[in-house]
């Protein structure tokens, strides 16, 4: 056997050492910097990105747009329910004010929806207070007769009070009046009862001296009795 000088290697050894040298750059080397680079960027830096960072994102946007969701359908809610109670006390209201309407001496005027009975009672009324307030010198008879026709009640004892004081007058002065209802207005009518206002246009003549005319305001209470409307109390505005 030839001895090698001291250093050589064998060629035993050779490939030995030939395949070690290539096998660690491929087992170590750019492996480990793949796996602790590459892998554990995706692991712990795309993969903590898409599970922490992306994930944890959406997840975020869906609990946003889920909690967004239920606060509006909430909202909703809370304003239709609201819109009803205002409806249900709108309606309560409206029906108690048409209760207090239907309630109302205004709602009971007759005057204000009635035009056949107004027209009938500002008629009688008007042609009682031309007659009884119509008189001369020789028709006091005929006055108190018209009186009796057309007047009752506290108006009736008023014009007998008023009519003794002027009937010496009428004949010893020659007094002549006529009187005419220009104006007759129906303030409350109600079932057999009404109240009026009543303008009077006056003319008076002393025997044979000018006549001189005067304006009188009168509320008049009106009652129906029989077949017409009586008058039942005057008063001087």
């Amino acid at each position: 056997m030839t001895r090698l000088p001291s250093g050589t290697t064998t060629d035993e050894d050779a490939p030995s050492t030939t395949e070690e040298g290539p096998g660690l750059p491929e087992d170590h080397g750019p492996k480990s910097a793949e796996g602790d680079g590459k892998g554990t960027a995706d692991g712990d830096g795309t993969g903590t990105a898409d599970g922490d960072g992306t994930g944890t994102a959406d997840s975020g946007g869906a609990v946003g747009d889920g909690g967004g969701r239920r606060s509006a359908t909430a909202w909703r809610r809370g304003a239709l329910a609201a819109a009803v109670a205002v409806l249900l006390i709108g309606g309560g209201a409206f029906l108690h004010s048409a209760h207090q309407l239907r309630s109302t001496p205004s709602a009971r005027n007759q005057a204000l929806t009635d035009t056949e009975a107004t027209t009938r009672v500002g008629g009688d009324v008007a042609e009682g207070l031309a007659r009884i307030f119509s008189y001369a010198p020789a028709g006091a008879d005929a006055a108190e007769r018209s009186a009796r026709s057309v007047l009752a009640g506290r108006a009736a004892r008023q014009y007998e009070d008023l009519f003794a004081q002027v009937r010496s007058s009428l004949a010893e002065q020659r007094i002549t009046l006529t009187t005419q209802a220009v104006r007759t207005g129906v303030i409350e009518l109600d079932g057999d009862s009404a109240r009026l206002l009543v303008f009077l246009d006056q003319t008076s003549r002393r025997d044979k001296a000018a006549a001189t005319s005067a304006a009188a305001q009168l509320t008049v209470t009106a009652k129906f009795q029989g077949d017409r409307w009586l008058i039942v109390d005057i008063k001087a505005r």
